[in-house]
């Protein structure tokens, strides 16, 4: 078989250049949308038209009673903690392998995160690795739909029952993604999405908090809005119950989502028809290890992952270098490729060196339950994922077929070639696809 030579050793580069087009896609109604809250002059409040009907909308569309639009996903994963009744030294569970937002939000109400490691299937929590995780002082469980891939909710639930917690989905990547006939947001206690301009849904930034309990969403309420208890049909008092935050969204940031939503099941599609290619493609590929998605759900791709496997391929390298090889191979022939979480969660300085609020809060507050040290080790399949996974962007709308083909040529070009691309690898220091400019600094 002829072999073209790799753009990393001074071939031609395989995608075209300015072939991949950025996220979100704009349009002429999105502009015009925002043009109209700028003319009405309602720009900020605490009832203004495009945030309740954000509210209206996102809750229909998921299929529950209650929604809350927040500032960010992380500020609504928060507002779920905070209604949970988590009190100081009290424990939350969630993926070993996630964005920290999923575990932060635990510690912004003086919680405890403890993780548990990831099925190498989906990449989601593992139900198996929960149970033995929970003690006394557990109060809820944050399962993560990973990159767009719903989890063992069912599973996640009957633990969840039998020990009386609370199940709050971080769906901030899942947008319209279903298990079991039911959209995520549905699938728990309460759920919680990111509006981030980078998101499924965007909204430039923003968030959406969601439930069909009237007790959990009315401490939500509370939290985001500075502690205070506000009744509809009543005047506000300006009387904080508690500590509570200020979470508002802007009315653009509602208007924008609102515009993007109407589109979203359509945006859905060419991720679902762009990455379900790549996977036929690529899993021809030996060293390629494609995503696996169970029949019980849908995936909606925020980003597609795929995994290499030196060994499969024929080489005695370590997972990780064999990796960052093929990364640097991959983005000189014009693949937008890259990492976002480098290692498990808990393997950040936040976690390791348990500083927090200063001088060891939560983790050495008096009202702590147990001493919690976090063991990087102790998740094996979250560090093989780390070590192992790259993201490919550019699967979303506009970008069609054109690209994956692109990009599945690329990926054949370098495998064919890893004896260069190794040699080649060696001579290249720096690797563009470690920069947050690469994902538009969504990271």
């Amino acid at each position: 078989m002829f072999k073209k030579q790799l753009a990393i050793s001074g071939g031609s580069t395989t995608v075209p250049q300015g072939i991949a087009k950025s996220w979100p896609v704009i349009t002429e109604a999105d502009e015009e949308v925002l043009l109209k809250v700028l003319r009405s002059g309602k720009l900020w409040g605490t009832r203004t038209p495009e945030v309740v009907g954000l509210q209206e909308d996102w809750a229909n569309y998921v299929g529950v009673k209650h929604c809350l639009a927040p500032q960010s996903g992380t500020a609504a994963l928060h507002m779920a903690v905070a209604a949970a009744g988590l009190e100081p030294g009290d424990e939350v569970i969630t993926s070993a392998f996630t964005f920290i937002a999923s575990a932060s939000c635990v510690l912004h109400h003086n919680g405890i995160p403890i993780f548990a490691d990831i099925d190498p299937k989906t990449c989601n929590i593992d139900p198996k690795k929960i149970e033995e995780k929970i003690t006394d002082r557990t109060r809820a469980i944050i399962p993560v739909h990973i990159h767009g891939l719903p989890a063992d909710m069912d599973e996640i639930n009957a633990i969840a029952k039998k020990h009386n917690l609370l199940v709050i989905e971080d769906a901030c990547q899942a947008h319209g993604a279903t298990y079991k006939g039911k959209k995520t947001g549905a699938l728990g206690d309460m759920a919680c999405f990111s509006l981030n301009g980078s998101k499924n849904l965007s909204g430039g930034e923003g968030g959406l908090f969601v439930t069909d309990n009237d007790d959990l969403l009315n401490s939500a309420a509370s939290v985001a809005m500075f502690g205070e208890i506000i009744k509809s049909g009543e005047a506000r008092k300006y009387n904080a119950s508690h500590v509570g935050w200020m979470y508002r969204i802007q009315e653009f940031s509602a208007a924008f989502a609102r515009s993007q939503l109407r589109r979203l099941d359509e945006y859905n599609a060419i991720r679902k028809r762009n990455c379900e290619y790549l996977t036929e493609r690529l899993s021809k590929i030996k060293g390629i290890k494609t995503v696996e998605v169970p029949d019980d759900r849908t995936h909606v791709y925020f980003m597609y992952r795929v995994r290499f496997d030196p060994h499969e391929a024929g080489y005695d390298i370590h997972p990780r270098k064999f990796r960052e090889i093929v990364e640097k191979a991959l983005y000189a022939e014009g693949v937008l490729v890259g990492q976002s979480e480098r290692a498990p969660v808990m393997a950040q300085d936040v976690f390791q060196k348990q500083v927090g609020y200063g001088k060891g809060c939560p983790w050495k507050c008096t009202l702590a339950g147990r001493k919690v040290e976090y063991v990087v080790e102790d998740y094996p399949e979250a560090v093989s994922l780390c070590n192992d996974y790259t993201l490919v962007r550019g699967i979303h709308a506009p970008n069609g077929l054109e690209l994956m083909k692109a990009y599945v040529e690329a990926f054949e070009k370098v495998f064919n070639n890893l004896d260069e691309a190794i040699d080649a690898a060696e001579k290249v220091s720096h690797n563009p696809a470690y920069t947050c400019e690469l994902f538009g600094g969504i990271f």
